[in-house]
């Protein structure tokens, strides 16, 4: 047993560089596990400096000096936050508030076209069991939204922790964005001089990194706004959350489409019933969701490292336990680290034999 794992070891393990970055590994993993809470912050700035990162090299190759550039990206940024914050966020309270009002009306809704169905069909519903389900459904909604509201009436306090962050977090961003050629030199002076494993990893993983964060927001951002503008149009209501829920569902493949369809379908069911209103609205949310898989998605990630379904699938429940929504949207980037960590991995000889002492 002992010679087996000599083996491995040797291996996997026989170069010194591979070793040290597995201690590297292992010491960021333990820091942002055990002080995760504390670092969001400067997790969340280091995210967003790194987007805005490639909008600044742009502008530096069409001629513009550093500083200027990153000034200019630092203020159009903080001008969208400041346009999310002031413009965005009370226009989602209200409608989530309005949502949370309107339930009652909606299911009442639902038992009557319920009832409807039941006087059709008496075979496949009798009015026990009808009476009983929407019995259930309306302690569940009671329930539910006294939660919302105590919900929404406890988060005073991390309302004041936001807008901490909404202080720190941009001035983070900024010198991030200044002094990355300095905080990148003071890093590198710290790794090791031989670094050529870490190296390959990080030249690999850092096109597909740019790639997939810069293409995600941007394909939240088109997705939202195109469901926005068209639920307006078209006279949905709640058409802001709507939307929100929508951009957010394409950070989850595959299973974010289906679980945003629900929603969107019982909003739309409620306010224009089974009527040709609704069959509109799904047929639009449909070209959406078609036009961002078939076109929005290919012409955004061409360069990101396929990875099987499964793999994505599994990476997005992994990471987003761990780390909630912030692992859920970085668990195709991690899933590629590891993959472009394990094709690197410098192996040894099998003839490596353990010596003649082993046990």
């Amino acid at each position: 047993m002992i010679k087996v794992l000599r083996s491995w070891f040797h291996k996997y393990f026989s170069d010194e560089e591979a070793v040290i970055l597995l201690l590297l590994l292992v010491l960021v993993l333990a820091l942002v596990i055990n002080f995760g809470s504390a670092l969001a912050p400067v997790l969340a700035s280091l995210v967003i400096a790194y987007v805005l990162q490639g909008v600044v090299i742009r502008l530096k190759r069409l001629g513009m000096p550093h500083l200027a550039a990153t000034v200019l990206v630092f203020l159009v940024f903080f001008s969208l936050t400041l346009a999310s914050i002031f413009l965005l966020l009370p226009l989602l309270f209200s409608q989530t508030t309005e949502l949370v009002k309107e339930l009652p009306k909606m299911l009442n809704g639902a038992q009557a076209q319920i009832d409807q169905f039941a006087l059709r069909y008496p075979e496949y519903l009798s009015q026990e069991r009808i009476s009983e389900f929407y019995g259930q459904i309306a302690t569940e909604a009671s329930v539910m939204g006294q939660w919302l509201v105590s919900s929404i009436s406890s988060s005073i306090p991390a309302l004041i922790g936001i807008l901490i962050y909404a202080v720190l977090v941009p001035i983070l961003v900024f010198f991030m964005l200044k002094d990355r050629d300095l905080l990148v030199g003071w890093l590198s002076r710290r790794l090791p001089a031989k670094r050529q494993l870490m190296n390959t990893i990080w030249t690999e993983a850092n096109q597909q990194f740019a790639n997939y964060i810069r293409g995600k927001v941007l394909e939240i951002v088109i997705v939202g706004a195109a469901t926005y503008v068209s639920f307006v149009l078209m006279g949905v209501n709640y058409a802001a959350l709507l939307a929100l829920l929508v951009g957010l569902s394409v950070v989850v493949p595959y299973v974010g489409a289906a679980v945003v369809t629900i929603p969107v379908a019982l909003v739309s069911i409620f306010q224009f019933g089974w009527g040709s209103e609704f069959i509109w609205v799904m047929t639009v949310y449909g070209i959406i969701q078609a036009l961002d898989g078939n076109v929005l998605v290919p012409l955004l990630f061409s360069e990101v490292v396929n990875l099987h379904p499964v793999v994505i699938i599994v990476s997005v429940l992994f990471f987003g336990a761990m780390w909630g929504l912030w692992g859920v949207f970085f668990a195709i980037p991690l899933a590629t680290l590891l993959k472009a960590i394990i094709a690197a991995w410098p192996t040894a000889s099998l003839a490596y034999d353990g010596g003649a002492s082993d046990i």
